[in-house]
């Protein structure tokens, strides 16, 4: 499984990318049912944000959702900080 997050906006307004193969991985299990329930509380176009906020767009193997914070499920605020950390 390929998990891309992209990040724009914020206050500087510096776009950050990055990505995570979970092909091969012990915990890809862990990080598919965290991307399926990240997945299921995004939308199909950009929901409106707040001003300097961060807007997302979440990629899993082809299926593109976007969110906004501060309207981040739990779920989508976790697999954003683990791709964005891990990810290359």
């Amino acid at each position: 499984m390929r998990i891309q997050v992209r990040r724009t906006g914020g206050f500087a307004g510096i776009e950050r990318h990055a990505v995570v193969d979970t092909t091969g991985r012990p915990d890809a299990p862990v990080w598919r049912a965290l991307a399926e329930r990240a997945l299921s509380a995004g939308r199909g176009s950009p929901p409106l944000g707040v001003p300097d906020g961060f807007s997302y767009e979440i990629t899993v193997d082809g299926r593109v959702v976007h969110c906004a914070d501060p309207g981040l499920s739990e779920d989508q605020r976790e697999l954003i900080r683990k791709v964005l950390k891990e990810g290359a």
